[in-house]
C-alpha cells in the first residue's frame, strides 16, 4: 500500500520519490482513502472532468457569443485564428487561446470546470489540451497528470488560498499556473523535485497579482489573464525540465504567497473597490451593467 500523508509539496514529492511512484498515484491513494471509493471510480469521474474540459475549449476557440455585460466573448476566436503568426509561436498562442475560450465560456454560463477556480478554469486545461496537441500524449496519461494538479492544488489550499477574496489572483490564477506546470512537467516524466521547481517558478512569478474585477464580474480582466497564465505554465515547466531550478524552494514560495494574500488591503481582494476596477472606464461599464 502506497502512503500517502503529505501537507506540502515537498513531502507529496518525497513520498513519490522513496515508494518509487509518480507522484499523481500518492494523490490517488489520499483521494481513494479519503472519499472511501475505487480507484476505477475516481479514475473514471476525472475522465468525465477531462471531458468536460476539451468540450469547453473546442466551445471557447469558435464561440463569438458575447456575455450579458458585454465585456467578453470572441476573442479566444481571434487569439486562435492568429496562432501561426504571433511571436510566441503557434503552440503557445494556441494554449493561451484554449485558457480564454473556456474563461469566456463560464463568461456565457456555459459548462466549464472549476480548477481551482471557475476564475481561473480555463489554465490547467488548456496547458494540457496544448500538450496532447503537441505531444499527442494519450488521455489516460492526461487524467494521471490532473491528479497530480489537484494534489498541487491541495496542498495550496491547505497553506496559503486558493481564492481570490482571500488571497488576490495569485492565489486563483497562481494556484492555477502552479497545477498546470506540475501536470506537464509529470507528463513529460520529470522527477518529483522537478514538478516542485515547476510549480515554485510558476507561482513565484505571478506572486501579488491582485484581484480587481471590473464591476465584480469574472470577465475582465479575469478571463485574459487565464490566457497570460497558461503561458507562464508552459514556460515554467519548460524550464524546470531544461534543469533550471527555483532556488526558493516551493513550498517557502507557497508561504509567501500566502503572507501575501494577508498583505493584500481588501480593496484588491475581489470587492472591486480598487484597481482597474475604480478605473473611469470601468465605472462607465458598472453603470451599465448595473443602472441605478
Amino acid at each position: 500500500m502506497i502512503s500517502f500523508n503529505f501537507n506540502t509539496i515537498g513531502e507529496l514529492a518525497e513520498l513519490a520519490e522513496k515508494q518509487h511512484v509518480p507522484m499523481h498515484e500518492v494523490v490517488l491513494e489520499r483521494e481513494m482513502h479519503t472519499s472511501q471509493r475505487a480507484r476505477a471510480d475516481i479514475l473514471q469521474e476525472m475522465q468525465h472532468n477531462w471531458q468536460v474540459m476539451q468540450e469547453s475549449i473546442e466551445r471557447g476557440i469558435k464561440n463569438t457569443e458575447k456575455s450579458v455585460s458585454g465585456m467578453t466573448g470572441g476573442d479566444a476566436k481571434k487569439i486562435y485564428a492568429y496562432r501561426e503568426k504571433g511571436y510566441l509561436g503557434e503552440s503557445a498562442l494556441a494554449a493561451a487561446a484554449y485558457a480564454v475560450g473556456i474563461s469566456e465560456v463560464n463568461a456565457v454560463m456555459g459548462r466549464i470546470v472549476a480548477c481551482p477556480t471557475a476564475g481561473s478554469c480555463g489554465i490547467v486545461p488548456a496547458a494540457l489540451y496544448a500538450a496532447k496537441k503537441q505531444r499527442g500524449f494519450a488521455d489516460e496519461d492526461i487524467v494521471k497528470a490532473l491528479l497530480t494538479a489537484a494534489g498541487i492544488g491541495m496542498v495550496v489550499d491547505q497553506n496559503a488560498s486558493i481564492a481570490g477574496a482571500s488571497g488576490g489572483c495569485q492565489a486563483e490564477c497562481g494556484t492555477a499556473a502552479g497545477m498546470a506546470a506540475g501536470a506537464l512537467v509529470e507528463l513529460a516524466g520529470g522527477t518529483p523535485a522537478r514538478i516542485g521547481d515547476a510549480v515554485a517558478l510558476a507561482i513565484k512569478n505571478l506572486l501579488g497579482l491582485v484581484c480587481d474585477p471590473v464591476a465584480g464580474l469574472v470577465e475582465v480582466p479575469c478571463v485574459k489573464r487565464n490566457g497570460f497564465a497558461t503561458v507562464t505554465a508552459l514556460t515554467a515547466a519548460d524550464m524546470s525540465l531544461a534543469g533550471v531550478k527555483s532556488v526558493i524552494p516551493v513550498d517557502e514560495v507557497i508561504t509567501a504567497m500566502n503572507e501575501i494574500g494577508h498583505a493584500l488591503p481588501k480593496s484588491l481582494r475581489e470587492t472591486s473597490e480598487a484597481g482597474l476596477a475604480v478605473t473611469p472606464t470601468a465605472k462607465k461599464i458598472q453603470k451599465r451593467v448595473y443602472p441605478d
